[in-house]
């Protein structure tokens, strides 16, 4: 008996997961920059909570509009693109159909199945064939602000709420390294979990988000000290 097979593919996570970690990495790697920057100047824990505090909510904030503003940007100019084909085939139909036919055509089908399967395409839903084959526009690519928004401020939350905690639970001669030692480590987990969700190689992935985030936070050190 045939059994239907179904493939997996990572791709669908794309949206949301490039938003999360992209929230939880900025998260991470600013909050903790900031901290180290603060502490190395030699500036209370009071001062250090506060400074922590107002980096993640502002952080928060700011990935939530830019991821909004973005999105949205990207949903608008699709719409655009589709408002501009429904109206092309109102008024050329045949013309879009020679059309739909040439991009099958391209990816190896002779003229007349090409002809054949534009038309039976177009005569089941001729806007959703020229969205998908023409424009590249699918419900998988299709831009969603507000979830983006609201996946990338959470994701920054969590992200920042984690060096923040490192300072609350050392002892306050230690609060440096604490929050170095605890963000490679979150950084590292995050890097290899956003990796593995995505289907990429782990080990690759979890080198690139942990380096470029402990560079981050040495030059902030740096320049704290410096003050």
């Amino acid at each position: 008996m045939y059994r239907a097979h179904k493939e997996h593919h990572k791709s669908q996570k794309v949206g949301w997961l490039r938003a999360a970690v992209m929230g939880a990495n900025d998260g991470v790697v600013s909050t903790a920059a900031l901290i180290l920057g603060v502490a190395a100047s030699g500036s209370s824990e009071t001062a250090i909570l506060l400074a922590g505090s107002s980096g993640l909510v502002a952080g928060a904030m700011s990935m939530a509009a830019g991821e909004y503003v973005s999105v949205s940007s990207q949903a608008d100019t699709q719409k655009a693109d589709v408002e501009q084909e429904r109206t092309a085939l109102k008024e050329n139909p045949e013309e879009e159909i020679e059309e739909l036919a040439e991009i099958y055509k391209k990816r190896g089908l002779d003229d007349q199945l090409a002809r054949e399967v534009a038309q039976q395409l177009m005569d089941k839903d001729a806007l959703r064939a020229h969205m998908r084959d023409e424009i590249g526009i699918t419900e998988v690519s299709g831009a969603s602000p507000l979830a983006a928004a609201g996946s990338s401020a959470l994701a920054f939350v969590v992200g920042a709420g984690l060096p923040l905690l490192s300072v609350w639970l050392s002892p306050a001669e230690y609060t440096q390294s604490a929050v170095a030692v605890f963000s490679v480590v979150f950084l590292m987990i995050l890097g290899g979990l956003a990796a593995y969700t995505g289907g990429a190689n782990v080990v690759k992935g979890t080198v690139r988000v942990t380096f470029w985030g402990a560079v981050a936070m040495a030059v902030t050190t740096g320049i704290g000290t410096l003050f």
